[in-house]
């Protein structure tokens, strides 16, 4: 049997418009890496089954950049890492097929502008193979392609999802040149991850985490590290009537959260709690087209794996990446596009949060989309 049917069956569902649940819909989506005690887990979501060989499904690079306000004009070539668990064997030829539908420029070995190393910065020996993981560093180097270009992209593969391993990552991507770093990974936030915190904090660097995809709940680590840049999801649409052209609204699986740790910073100034909230700010994380072999060919994602790269890959592209922090992002924070309909709570509606902005979008800031969503690179 085809494995490809079932998602050619989703697209032409979507393509026309239909929206009411059939008796033979197309698997739920699931979480690339499950979640496990002890270790971080990656974000991203896919559906099983849903690959199709012969193009793109969900937004791609081209969409983003309308959606975004991106200009036209090549970037500069800013360094940004990826910290990731596992090895991801197909990553470059994955990639060089995202870049060459879109247009892009070739990213690569031979070129300068792709490298992959272990956490310990050498070549090999490379980690083990895990399916959820890849579909994870695939999704990264996807979207920071889509935001910049010209960007250079360092990959470092931790041996583990462990807290330590990854936290050896985030130091090596840092020591390699890096002057943003994506951490598309996340845990409740406890005494345990916080330990490692400051391996998420370097001079002259950014860095940037998701913010979760499950909802509000308990804030993400290492999102919620006050240094981080913390990045929820949005659901983007086409809008022809809007000036923009695009409408988004709060993805309902997008993490935010209140700290029970860490003390309020001086530069969030939300009321409802009293220390540090996650997100900052946001960027669509749901139907994403990526390219993925292990999955048969082009497989639509989501998650704030999607999002956090690619606010990283805009930070890089900004020509400010090292310079700028969370305090910028709300510094700025009218230079960004208001997201104000929407919840991260799927069960209730917004009950969760009894209707507040720690869990429904808003005007001005809200948990769940931050500050908003870029317009261009102002904000950055």
């Amino acid at each position: 049997m085809n494995r490809r049917w079932p998602g050619v069956l989703a697209a032409v569902v979507a393509a026309i418009g239909v929206v009411t649940p059939v008796a033979s819909a197309a698997p739920a989506q699931r979480a690339a890496c499950p979640e496990r005690p002890g270790v971080l887990r990656c974000l991203t979501t896919y559906t099983p089954g849903a690959a199709r060989a012969f193009g793109p499904a969900g937004w791609g690079a081209d969409d983003l950049a309308s959606a975004y306000g991106l200009p036209a004009s090549a970037g500069p070539d800013t360094v940004v890492g990826i910290s990731i668990a596992f090895d991801a064997p197909n990553l470059e030829a994955d990639l060089a097929v995202y870049r060459a539908q879109y247009g892009l420029p070739p990213c690569t070995t031979a070129n300068g502008c792709f490298r992959k190393v272990n956490q310990q910065g050498a070549a090999a020996p490379v980690p083990a193979v895990n399916f959820g993981w890849a579909l994870e560093s695939t999704l990264d180097v996807s979207m920071v392609s889509a935001a910049c270009p010209s960007c250079r992209i360092l990959v470092v593969e931790g041996n583990s999802p462990g807290f330590a391993d990854l936290a050896e990552t985030a130091d090596t991507a840092a020591r390699l040149g890096a002057k943003v770093v994506s951490n598309s990974y996340g845990a409740r936030e406890s005494g345990t991850a916080l330990a490692y915190a400051s391996h998420y904090q370097h001079p002259g660097v950014t860095v940037v985490a998701s913010s979760g995809d499950t909802g509000f709940t308990a804030a993400n680590y290492p999102a919620v590290v006050a240094s981080t840049i913390a990045v929820g999801g949005t659901s983007l649409a086409r809008d022809p009537a809007s000036p923009r052209g695009w409408a988004e609204a709060a993805w309902p699986h997008g993490g935010s959260g209140c700290s029970a740790y860490i003390a309020k910073p001086k530069w969030q100034r939300d009321t409802h709690c009293g220390k540090r909230t996650v997100a900052d700010v946001s960027a669509a994380a749901e139907d994403i087209a990526i390219h993925y072999a292990d999955a048969d060919g082009w497989l639509p994602v989501g998650g704030t794996s999607a999002s956090a790269p690619f606010i990283a890959g805009l930070i890089g592209r900004s020509g400010h990446a090292g310079a700028i922090g969370p305090a910028d992002v709300y510094a700025k924070a009218g230079s960004f596009t208001d997201v104000t309909t929407g919840h991260n709570d799927p069960a209730g509606a917004g009950k969760k949060c009894g209707g507040d902005y720690l869990c429904v979008a808003g005007p001005g800031y809200d948990a769940p989309t931050g500050v908003g969503v870029p317009n261009g690179l102002a904000g950055f």
